[in-house]
């Protein structure tokens, strides 16, 4: 009887667990539910005088259709939506411009509400005290007229030849030395450590490493790709807000420890100058000498603290030696696979040059078809894809749409340098295009923007445009070029590593022979 009796409370008490397990996930889930569709059709309604875009899925939106080459997967979207596009990707709406009209109409026309850019969550606290990062207001001003007026004038561009010259004639040594010893060139190392030492010399006045020490320089090299790669790498925490806390994917404490390792390099640097201040020693009257005099004099609205300071050398470094040598390796690429470029740009620099003399910087204009090489190269591989994203201050009317208050702005100068109403067979690498044709590259000519345009212009143009010239003439100028054997029956790699650069993923190695 007691067991029965305990059988039958047993089946109750379990029927009553049940009932309650059930009472409870019934309306959790039809809570669940109706959140999902509630959300799926606020997002369908939130999207009306919105530009046209793909329809989101619930939840993650449009994040399926970037892939791992957004740049590439945006072009794409583009061409079926159309040049102003709208994308929920993940919690945030995003509008992408991919046409030189539309481009305009965000860095030029309505410059001021796109002034300020939206910071990936990767960055961390850094973003704080970056130019890059800063939004637009008095101490982003404040900093960017320090840049523009004390390293990247075209004054104190003109005072510092004398250094450009010496970096670029240390890479063509260099390279002689390989050639002598049948070693082949990885270009764009080299190409990257004469621009990181270029920016050394005039920060800090001397070179943080050599041509010749394949440790230090690779490893600073992979350092300033990685930070790349981390900073520009699609990220959940930029998707889902209420995440980023998280760090799901781990960018932001992998880009902190990147930073890290910069930051000890520079502080042995502002260290040292500081003690050297202390001791009375000269003054060397270097970038660092005119930033500490900036600090000490106390400037409130720049603000000068060692995270300041720090920040800035990063975005230099950074910014400055990646672009540039990224884009030397792309256009010496693009010639070796296209013979007859290369045969007339080297006719070009032998007649106005001649392999004896060095290049100087005031040959440039000379040399149309050398230009035009440079900017073929921007037009199908710029520094930066997607540019550094905007982010909308107000809502506004563009071109009849509504962009919201809050939304990501990316303009994909990839995409506009593919663009078919713009350029004839766009795929093709072909600098003739540029010859009798006026583009400018300082953001004027909204047809070709690789450094964008607007106040947030690239403020290292000025030294990119001389830099990449000087090196790739002096290369060519100075060297036969040929791949080697097994790269040339083969065809080479041109795959992409996306992030905030567009690198080459498998370096450019070529043999040079002296003329």
């Amino acid at each position: 009887m007691n067991q029965v009796l305990t059988l039958v409370i047993s089946s109750n008490t379990t029927q009553f667990s049940l009932s309650l397990a059930m009472s409870v996930m019934f309306p959790c889930l039809a809570w669940l539910l109706v959140s999902l569709v509630g959300f799926y059709f606020f997002t369908h309604y939130r999207r009306r005088g919105l530009p046209p875009g793909p329809r989101p899925l619930p939840v993650i939106g449009s994040l399926h259709l970037l892939g791992d080459q957004p740049h590439r997967s945006l072009a794409r979207l583009a061409k079926i939506h159309g040049p102003l596009m709208s994308l929920r990707l993940g919690a945030v709406t995003t509008v992408a411009a991919s046409s030189p009209a539309v481009a305009r109409e965000f860095l030029q026309r309505h410059d001021a509400v796109f002034s300020s850019r939206f910071v990936p969550d990767a960055t961390g606290d850094s973003a704080n005290t970056s130019v890059s990062w800063l939004p637009n207001g008095p101490r982003w001003r404040a900093l960017r007229k320090i840049m523009g007026t004390e390293l990247f004038a075209l004054h104190r561009l003109d005072v510092l030849q004398h250094l450009r010259r010496e970096k670029v004639q240390e890479l063509v040594d260099h390279v002689g030395r390989l050639a002598c010893r049948g070693e082949e060139v990885d270009v764009g190392r080299v190409a990257f450590i004469t621009s990181l030492n270029l920016m050394s010399q005039t920060i800090f006045s001397r070179d943080l490493t050599n041509l010749d020490d394949d440790g230090r320089s690779k490893e600073f090299q992979q350092v300033v790709t990685d930070i790349m790669e981390a900073a520009g790498s699609p990220n959940i925490s930029d998707f889902f807000p209420a995440l980023a806390a998280a760090d799901l994917q781990g960018w932001r404490r992998r880009l902190a420890w990147l930073f890290a390792r910069l930051h000890r390099i520079f502080d042995e640097e502002i260290d040292g100058r500081l003690r050297g201040r202390e001791a009375g020693e000269h003054r060397k009257n270097d970038f660092l000498d005119l930033l500490l005099d900036a600090a000490e004099d106390g400037d409130s609205t720049a603000r000068l603290d060692r995270d300041t300071l720090r920040s800035l050398f990063t975005d230099l470094f950074a910014a400055g030696s990646d672009t540039s040598s990224s884009t030397v390796e792309w256009a010496t690429t693009e010639l070796l696979r296209s013979p007859a470029s290369m045969a007339k740009v080297c006719d070009e620099l032998a007649a106005v040059i001649g392999s004896k003399r060095s290049i100087g910087e005031s040959d440039i204009g000379r040399l149309p078809y050398l230009q035009a090489v440079i900017k073929e190269t921007f037009r199908l591989h710029p520094p930066a894809p997607l540019l550094l994203p905007r982010h909308a201050q107000d809502d506004i009317k563009i071109m009849g749409y509504t962009i919201p208050k809050g939304s990501r702005v990316f303009v994909n100068v990839w995409a506009m340098g593919r663009d078919k109403e713009t350029w004839s067979e766009p795929e093709k690498f072909m600098p003739e295009r540029f010859i009798g044709r006026t583009v400018d590259l300082r953001g004027g000519d909204f047809d070709l923007i690789p450094f964008g345009g607007g106040r947030r212009i690239c403020p290292g143009m000025p030294l990119a445009i001389r830099m990449v010239h000087m090196v790739l003439a002096s290369m060519l100028n100075k060297f036969t070029w040929k791949l080697p054997a097994e790269v040339e029956r083969n065809g080479v790699d041109m795959a992409e590593n996306f992030g905030l650069t567009l690198m080459k993923a498998v370096p450019l190695c070529a043999i040079a022979t002296p003329i």
